[in-house]
């Protein structure tokens, strides 16, 4: 077997398979999750703080943890799959949390978060991504 920077082949094959085949989409909307929620908190942190800073913050955090996801996915490795791990399982707690909170609470939010209302604005795909991602990551394990 060859090696590539000092890693076998087999080495280097596990370290990208996580942004390989289902990973790919995977990679893809966490990317889009990262630049839509930190241009928007963005935005909001700068321009309207003072309207609903909790749920600005809460979207930027989400920004943050969508990021660390997209850079573990793409960098592989099994280093890199348990720190997914744990931020998807994280990202799903936030999901839930944030979710049930802004339902119970409307008025702690006075402008909605990445994960309000369980990800309503953005077809609920904010409650299913950490869910497959944890699948996906779980199955990366086993493959």
């Amino acid at each position: 077997m060859g090696t590539t920077a000092g890693k076998t082949e087999a080495e280097a094959d596990t370290r990208t398979g996580l942004g390989q085949g289902p990973g790919r989409l995977l990679v893809l909307l966490y990317g889009v999750f990262t630049v839509a929620a930190a241009s928007r908190s963005i935005y909001q942190l700068i321009a309207q703080y003072q309207e609903a800073p909790l749920a600005y913050i809460l979207s930027a955090v989400s920004a943050v943890v969508y990021a660390f996801i997209t850079v573990s996915l793409v960098r592989g490795g099994e280093g890199a799959r348990r720190a997914a791990m744990v931020c998807c399982a994280a990202e799903l707690v936030g999901v839930l949390t944030v979710g049930t909170w802004t339902l119970a609470d409307p008025s702690a939010f006075p402008d909605q978060t990445v994960w309000s209302d369980y990800g309503m604005g953005y077809l609920f795909i904010p409650i299913f991504l950490p869910v497959t991602g944890l699948l996906w990551l779980s199955k990366a394990r086993r493959g």
